[in-house]
């Protein structure tokens, strides 16, 4: 019944001039050629596509049946008998049909699934898509430019896989996509390459592609993670793809060095102002992820020239680096930090200029343990007044015990080089004292939390101890003697208070768990102005204890720094009496 349907409308439409087919005859043939397909009826279809006279019919209505046939080889096993004389079909129609109307039809196909579907309809179109753009005569760069912008759409939607396992087993099929994208751009490319003229739609043309590789750097490639590039067993097709895109931007005429190193600035020497001025957080990112692939994964790094200093080049990532380090995404943030290792690692240590100092950039950076790693490789490669200046600035906006306290060794193995080898200004006398003013200080006096700032308070007790020890009052390099008055009052004292404030609290605590414990009841304690509610008595007693401890130990501290300080400020009374 469809087959014959089908045949009245086409012998109907046999006789009408292409101007003259209606609305109707469109939905008449849509129509009949669905319910031959959804029959299996596709010999006798075959039959009437192939037909040289339905050649104008087929050319102005065929399109409508992409939909038809691409959705039966989406939803029929792939061991179904007839699967290839749908793909002839669709390749028949891709041939035969207007291919403006086929361009947004195959365009409307992919938009419309989700989830792992995504990835199979891409991977069944886009060969027809490409064939479909390089048949159209005009407008060709605003067909590529709308085709690629489609396929990043959906392809930003697949879940990016991040081990070797996920990357192997490709469930979305994301790395298939990447592959198959590489191969739909390439005669793209090509097209630009070969095209020497300046013409407009070659420029145009140029635009859509940089454009893509700008998306393509953003996602999948700044969340990707990558295989170890010593691992031979397996092809990274993430890393291929970013090696594709890279080879893309010097094919197209923008080398990577350039946009890198021009990102950025005020004054560029690139001629995409205005892309980059609409979507400049777009942009950074993409900025940022290159960066990282040239850098890190060495990716094209053999056009880097000789001629660039370590210090020059990490001066131009460091805007990339804190783009990376502000971003909450683990696998992002760990790029920043390996794009910084790798750019620290070329510097010989103490030689970094402190006109360099990026401070900003560590501001961004979580309390983890590879963040303070590269916190310490930092400080290493910066000159004396870059560790005074960032050294400073990370105390009075840290906000972290365990950061200050890390800061705090830093400044007490500083002081302790200049002590014992070679004098440094900015860590000894007044610039040292302006620092120490805001080490040996409790921020809230007596009422500030003694267990959350214990690491600080400690490191805090540390370095006056060893400065205790090792300068003498008579020589005062550091200053230290002159200012033991302010120490002890904006320190010292306070924290002897703050400690039996502490004291008496949390024992007040011991009491109360130990008198509910005897009724065996579920209670809240307070720990460090936190309350912790519904805790077994028998952990609240560990927590609590345990804050004892910790109260105890800066008190054996705080009492063997004021007993070396009665002998050596009693000694050198003698001395000066003798």
């Amino acid at each position: 019944m469809a087959v014959e349907e089908l045949h009245s409308i086409i012998k109907r439409c046999q006789i009408l001039e292409e101007q003259d087919f209606k609305e109707e005859d469109f939905g008449l043939f849509q129509l009949a050629g669905q319910r031959c397909i959804d029959e299996g009826h596709i010999d006798q279809l075959l039959e009437i596509i192939q037909n040289e006279k339905n050649k104008v019919i087929i050319k102005n209505m065929g399109w409508n049946l992409v939909g038809p046939v691409v959705r039966y080889l989406l939803r029929n096993d792939k061991e179904h008998d007839k699967r290839k004389y749908y793909f002839l079909m669709l390749d028949l129609l891709v041939k035969l049909c207007n291919p403006k109307e086929l361009l947004l039809g195959l365009l409307e196909l992919i938009e419309e699934p989700s989830g792992k579907q995504i990835s199979q309809i891409i991977l069944l179109l886009l060969r027809p898509l490409q064939t479909v753009i390089q048949k159209l005569r005009n407008n060709k760069a605003y067909s590529v430019g709308l085709a690629l912008s489609t396929l990043w759409s959906q392809l930003s939607l697949l879940p990016v896989p991040y081990s070797k396992e996920q990357i192997q087993a490709d469930d979305y099929g994301l790395c298939q996509c990447c592959k198959a994208l590489i191969e739909f751009t390439k005669p793209f490319v090509e097209d630009v390459i070969d095209n020497k003229e300046s013409s407009m739609e070659n420029e145009k043309l140029k635009d859509e592609i940089l454009k893509f590789c700008f998306r393509s750097l953003k996602c999948p490639l700044l969340t990707a993670q990558f295989l170890e590039q010593s691992d031979d067993t397996v092809d990274d097709p993430l890393r291929c793809f970013a090696s594709e895109i890279i080879g893309f931007l010097s094919a197209i005429g923008h080398p990577f060095l350039k946009m890198i190193f021009n990102h950025g600035r005020k004054k560029k020497t690139w001629d995409y102002l205005e892309f980059e001025e609409e979507e400049d957080k777009q942009l950074s990112d993409s900025m940022a992820s290159l960066a990282y692939l040239v850098f890190v994964q060495g990716i094209s790094i053999d056009q880097l020239p000789m001629v660039l200093s370590p210090s020059y080049l990490l001066q131009f990532n460091m805007g990339h680096i804190e783009v990376l380090l502000q971003r909450t995404e683990e696998s992002v943030f760990s790029k920043g930090l390996y794009l910084l290792e790798n750019g620290l690692l070329r510097i010989e240590d103490n030689s970094l200029l402190h006109q360099h100092l990026e401070i900003k950039s560590f501001l961004t950076v979580p309390q983890r343990k590879k963040g303070l790693a590269m916190l310490q490789l930092y400080i290493n490669k910066l000159d004396p007044q870059g560790k005074y200046t960032l050294f400073r600035c990370l105390l009075n906006t840290s906000n972290h015990s365990g950061v200050e306290a890390f800061i705090i060794q830093n400044i007490k193995n500083q002081i302790d080089m200049s002590l014992k080898r070679t004098y440094n200004k900015w860590f000894t006398g007044p610039q040292l004292i302006s620092l120490l003013d805001l080490v040996l200080f409790l921020p809230e006096g007596a009422e500030t939390d003694l267990l959350q700032n214990s690491d600080r308070i400690m490191a805090s007790l540390n370095l006056l101890r060893y400065l205790v020890i090792k300068d003498n009052e008579n020589d005062n390099q550091t200053g230290l003697w002159t200012e033991l008055e302010k120490i002890e009052n904006n320190f010292l004292k306070p924290l002897h208070t703050g400690l039996n404030m502490s004291k008496a609290h949390y024992e007040a605590e011991i009491k109360n768990s130990q008198e509910v414990q005897k009724c065996k009841d579920l209670c809240s304690i307070t720990v460090g102005r936190e309350e912790i509610p519904n805790m077994p008595p028998e952990m609240q007693l560990k927590v609590l204890h345990s804050a004892l401890f910790t109260f105890d130990l800066i008190e054996s501290v705080l009492a063997r720094v004021e007993e070396l300080i009665e002998i050596k400020t009693k000694s050198t009374s003698e001395e000066n009496m003798g």
